[in-house]
């Protein structure tokens, strides 16, 4: 007899990275799509959700660019906090993708500078 494991039933959170305004630059590039791009992308979150980080590569310093094969290649631009957690920090297309990445990185640090210091302040 043959045994199958079935998938996890947990899910990763997702949440959007807020900028010190309380801005969300994931939000505002997400709103900004067509329909036909905004589906790709959250169907691209969905398997993210899912655990699947199969189109997802490190970018470097905990930052992750998730590559969807639409249009003008959209990217996703994320971090992960422990194992149950995943930060939007933006998106783009190919053609800025430098630029992109080097935005999420900066915010990526100051997420985790933020957290760390809200942490502190708790244990004051």
């Amino acid at each position: 007899m043959v045994q199958y494991m079935l998938p996890s039933e947990r899910w990763l959170i997702i949440r959007e990275y807020n900028d010190r305004g309380g801005r969300s630059p994931f939000r505002e590039w997400y709103d900004g799509l067509n329909s036909d791009a905004a589906r790709k992308v959250t169907t691209a979150l969905y398997r993210v959700g899912l655990g699947n980080f199969s189109n997802a590569k490190s970018v470097g310093a905990g930052v992750y660019e998730c590559k969807i094969n639409f249009g003008p290649g959209y990217r996703v631009y994320f971090g992960k906090e422990g194992e149950h957690t995943v930060i939007l920090l933006g998106g783009g297309t190919k053609q800025r993708q430098q630029n992109d990445i080097e935005l999420a990185l900066k915010r990526w640090e100051d997420y985790k500078q933020r957290k760390k210091q809200q942490k502190e302040e708790k244990e004051e």
